[in-house]
C-alpha cells in the first residue's frame, strides 16, 4: 500500500509485563526476511542516515481498522515528506476487508513468515509430545485470569473487599479507564469465565473427567485456590511447569512473551482448543487452526452463559447441562456456524482458504451423520467434536464466530447453518456435579 521498506518490528517493552524480548528473541528474523523477499523489502536495522529523523519523534498511531485509503491519506504523505515513519501500537490497525491480494499477503505473514526461533519451537514441541504420551487426545485451555486482565475488565469475581481493593489498585494504572459497573460488564458478556465456570461448561458439553487438560496461562489470580474447582473436575491437569523441569524452562521463564509462545505451540496442536476470553492470542490461534485445516475452537457465549451461571444452584445438573449446550450452539467451532466474511480477519481468514467444489455437500453430510450417531468418549473428548473432518480438512473451512455485540442479532443465521439437531454431548447424569452446583 505504501511501497515502503519495512524495518524488522520492535516489540512493546513498556507494557504491564515489562518483557525486554526483541522480535528476534521470539521469531526467526532471517526466515521472516527471506520468506517475504518477493513481497516486501525488509531490513534488520534502520539505515544510519534515517536514525536521527526517528530520534526527532516522527512516530504516529493510525486509527483502528484503517483501510488502504486511510493509509494512503494519513501515512503516505508523512512518509513522502519525512522518508521514515514509525507506526506505534500496531495491533488491529488494518481493516478487516482489503483487496484479495493484500488479504493473502496477511495470511502469508501470519501463518508462514512468522516462525518461532528454534529454541522456542523445540521446547514447545517437547511439551506437545509429552502431552500426547499421556493421552492420544487432549484439550488445551487458554485461561486469561491474571490480576491485570481482571482489573482491566472491571468485573467482579466474588472475592469480596480484598478483591475489590487489590484489583482496584491495579486498575488505576490505566488513566483512561472509566469507572466500571461490574454487573453491566458481566451482562454484556465482557467478563472472562472463571476457572470453575470453564470447567462446568466443559463438563456440560460432554467432556469427561478423564479428559487430559493442558492449561495455558500466566499468574492466575488467587493461585491454587482459584484453580482447585477446575482441577477437581479434570484431575489430569497439566501446564508447561508440570510437563517440563525448571532447568528446561529457565531460558524462557523470565520472559512472558517467550512463555506465551510455548503455550501457543501446545494450544495450536491440541485436538480441541478452548478459551475463556476474546484476546489477541485466542483470536490468532482460532484463525491459524482454521487456516491449516479445521480443528475445533470453542469460545464461550459469555453473554448468555452469565445468567445461567448466576442461577445454576436453582436447577438440576441435567437441566443446567442442557441449557449450556443450547447457549453454545454456534460457538463450538463447527463448520458453517455463521456466514463467511464476518468478524476479525485474524480469526476468520476466509480470503486465504479455498473451498472444495463439494464442500457444502460434505459439511451437510457430516452434520447429518453427527445428529444420528451416538457420541463416544475417547480420552474425555466427545468424539464428533474432534473427528468431524478427517479428509482434505484444509479445504473445508467455513466456520466463524460472532462478535460480542452480534450475539443476539445472528441467532437465526446460526440456526440456518444446520445445527438445530446437532448434539454431540454425553454424560448428563453426574451426581458429583449436582453437588458442585448446590455448593
Amino acid at each position: 500500500m505504501l511501497n515502503a521498506t519495512l524495518v524488522v518490528p520492535k516489540l512493546d517493552q513498556k507494557s504491564f509485563w515489562k518483557d525486554k524480548s526483541n522480535f528476534g528473541d521470539i521469531f526467526d528474523v532471517d526466515w521472516f526476511i527471506s520468506f517475504l523477499s518477493k513481497d516486501v523489502v525488509i531490513v534488520k536495522e534502520l539505515p544510519e542516515k534515517f536514525q536521527k529523523v526517528v530520534g526527532r519523534s516522527h512516530g504516529m498511531r493510525v486509527p483502528r481498522k484503517c483501510t488502504q485509503h486511510c493509509y494512503e491519506n494519513r501515512v503516505l504523505p508523512v512518509l513522502l515528506k519525512r522518508h521514515v515513519v514509525e507506526l506505534t501500537k500496531f495491533d488491529y490497525r488494518l481493516a478487516n476487508k482489503l483487496d484479495t491480494d493484500l488479504q493473502k499477503l496477511r495470511c502469508k505473514v501470519n501463518y508462514h513468515a512468522l516462525q518461532f526461533t528454534n529454541s522456542i519451537s523445540e521446547m514447545g514441541q517437547k511439551l506437545v509430545d509429552r502431552m500426547k504420551k499421556r493421552s492420544r487426545r487432549f484439550l488445551a485451555l487458554h485461561l486469561r485470569f491474571e490480576p491485570d486482565m481482571l482489573a482491566f475488565s472491571g468485573c467482579y469475581y466474588g472475592g469480596g473487599d480484598k478483591e475489590r481493593r487489590e484489583l482496584g489498585a491495579i486498575r488505576k494504572r490505566w488513566k483512561t479507564l472509566h469507572i466500571s459497573s461490574p454487573d453491566k460488564e458481566r451482562r454484556h458478556g465482557k467478563c472472562p469465565l472463571t476457572p470453575q465456570e470453564v470447567g462446568l461448561m466443559l463438563r456440560a458439553l460432554g467432556f469427561g473427567s478423564d479428559l487430559h487438560l493442558y492449561v495455558a496461562s500466566g499468574e492466575v489470580y488467587g493461585g491454587e485456590e482459584t484453580l482447585a474447582p477446575l482441577k477437581a473436575l479434570f484431575p489430569n491437569f497439566y501446564t508447561k511447569d508440570t510437563l517440563a523441569s525448571k532447568e528446561e524452562l529457565e531460558p524462557f521463564s523470565s520472559y512472558s512473551s517467550r512463555m506465551a509462545a510455548l503455550d501457543y505451540i501446545v494450544c495450536d496442536q491440541s485436538d480441541v482448543f478452548v478459551t475463556n476470553n476474546n484476546g489477541n492470542m485466542a483470536r490468532m490461534l482460532a484463525g491459524r487452526r482454521r487456516y491449516f485445516g479445521h480443528k475445533p475452537t470453542i469460545r464461550p457465549n459469555a453473554k448468555k452463559l452469565n445468567s445461567l451461571f448466576l442461577n445454576r444452584r436453582n436447577m438440576t445438573w441435567d437441566a443446567f447441562a442442557s441449557r449450556v449446550r443450547a447457549c453454545q450452539k454456534g460457538f463450538m467451532g463447527e463448520p458453517n456456524e455463521v456466514r463467511p466474511g464476518r468478524g476479525e480477519f485474524h480469526e476468520y481468514p476466509f480470503a486465504c482458504i479455498c473451498e472444495h467444489p463439494d464442500a457444502r455437500e460434505r459439511i451437510e453430510a457430516i452434520l447429518q451423520h453427527q445428529s444420528k450417531s451416538k457420541s463416544k468418549n475417547v480420552g474425555g473428548l466427545p468424539t464428533q467434536n474432534v473427528e468431524a473432518h478427517t479428509e482434505d480438512e484444509s479445504v473445508v473451512d467455513d466456520t466463524d464466530w460472532l462478535e460480542k455485540d452480534e450475539f443476539d442479532d445472528n441467532s437465526q443465521t446460526q440456526q440456518r447453518a444446520g445445527h438445530e439437531d446437532y448434539n454431540p454431548f454425553i454424560k448428563t447424569d453426574e451426581p458429583e456435579l449436582e453437588e458442585m452446583l448446590s455448593d
